[in-house]
């Protein structure tokens, strides 16, 4: 199981979303540290001072009613024994343990500190000069110590943090998306405008260099396509002669003719596999298209009187297809099985399950081919063993690849357990 993001973008919010998680809870601390405990301790130390002042002349374990009224009327300061305290609210006052324990340091003795807050906030202190009353201290201008407009500061910078850096990202990754998309294409053979240059330096520089690659690619691809569009023009012309000359013949020489004949198809065979190979259907544009519709317009043309071929469609939805490279590929699929097997020949149109595939097999009672040659086969000027024929030029299958790879798809070479190949093809439907 994958948790940590991959992509330099996730792994980029990843990082300041850590960081700034650090940084606030240090903010924290230091806060805690340097502002919230001085300010406690400064606090007990005043009521600390005023219970002193209370009890500063106070020999008799019981305190003077007259005393303790006159002392809160001029300072606020209540003196009252545990009954009457609970009455006026330290019952629900809540006890603090540290603030209870700083006092205890401050005054000398064991105190206890309890903390209520309503209309008033008030401080209720038993002091060890007199565990047997409660002096009630209250504060004006101070409330419950909250974190919460702090930790909503905090919140609110590390989200305008994150979102910065998200956006920073992207905006970085933006050239990079475009690399990605232009190398995606250069590799599918079609060559895109050159990107425009733009981001940092250091993407600037690579956006420059893949461009000159691609301009690089492109000359030498349109320089093959004029040199064998050269070479099969230049063949061409002697083949046509040699084919007239032939015409000539007398009648004796029947044989040499017909020998003659059949070795001018074969070249001429040959330097259409070479166009085929060569030609780049990625140019043209992929429009939605009735796959059955196709492989059903293949079918008829491709049928021989002495053969069979059985068409099975599928349910499919349109997908967008280059419908003349996809003709020409399922075309090489079927001359091929003609070509290397005997009896009636299978084709299958379906959806692959649990998958956004569309798929088209092709299967013949041919000998089949060994399974170690199958990833070989797909090499230009590559053949098969005996069993599949040595006739061609060996670019059947290649041509077949390069068409499919175009589309993003996939070519499958099965053999079959009662005997003969499955051709399998993998298109993706959208």
């Amino acid at each position: 199981m994958r948790i940590l993001p991959r992509s330099a973008f996730g792994q980029t919010i990843l990082l300041i979303s850590v960081l700034l998680f650090i940084n606030q809870l240090v903010s924290l601390v230091a806060f805690a540290v340097y502002s919230f405990q001085p300010s406690s301790q400064l606090i007990n130390e005043l009521l600390a001072k005023q219970v002193r002042v209370v009890f500063i002349d106070v020999k008799d374990p019981v305190l003077s009613p007259a005393m303790a009224v006159a002392f809160q009327r001029e300072t606020g300061i209540g003196v009252y024994t545990e009954s009457r305290a609970l009455e006026l609210g330290l019952q629900h006052a809540n006890y603090y343990q540290n603030r209870s324990l700083e006092m205890s340091q401050l005054l000398g003795g064991e105190a206890e500190v309890r903390i209520s807050q309503g209309d008033e906030y008030l401080f209720w202190i038993r002091p060890p000069q007199a565990p047997q009353y409660w002096v009630k201290i209250p504060l004006t201008s101070l409330e419950e110590a909250s974190y919460a407009p702090l930790l909503f500061v905090l919140a609110v910078l590390g989200s305008l943090s994150v979102i910065g850096g998200w956006l920073f990202v992207r905006q970085l990754n933006r050239p990079l998306k475009a690399l990605q998309k232009a190398a995606h294409s250069v590799g599918s053979g079609a060559f895109p405008e050159p990107i425009k240059e733009r981001g940092t330096t250091e993407i600037v520089a690579v956006t420059q260099a893949f461009n000159h690659m691609s301009k690089g690619i492109k000359q030498l691809e349109d320089d093959r396509n004029l040199l064998m569009a050269g070479i099969s023009h230049d063949l061409r012309t002697p083949l046509t002669r040699i084919r007239l000359a032939t015409e000539m013949m007398s009648k004796d020489d029947e044989f040499l003719k017909e020998g003659i004949e059949s070795d001018i198809d074969d070249m001429n065979t040959i330097i259409d596999q070479f166009i085929d190979y060569i030609r780049n259907d990625s140019k043209h544009k992929a429009e939605l298209t009735d796959l059955n519709a196709l492989v059903e317009d293949v079918v008829n043309t491709e049928a021989i009187s002495d053969r069979r071929i059985y068409f099975i469609k599928g349910d499919l939805p349109e997908i967008p297809l280059r419908y003349v490279a996809i003709k020409r590929a399922i075309a090489n699929l079927i001359q091929n099985s003609q070509r290397y097997s005997s009896g009636d020949i299978e084709i299958l149109t379906g959806r692959e399950p649990n998958s956004s595939l569309a798929f088209i097999t092709v299967s013949d009672h041919g000998p089949g081919i060994e399974e170690s040659e199958i990833e070989r086969l797909f090499q230009p000027f590559t053949q098969g063993d005996k069993a599949r024929g040595t006739e061609g030029s060996g670019l059947g299958l290649a041509i077949i690849k390069r068409i499919i790879d175009t589309h993003g798809g996939r070519v499958l070479l099965t053999n079959r357990a009662e005997g003969g190949l499955t051709a399998k093809v993998l298109l993706p439907l959208a």
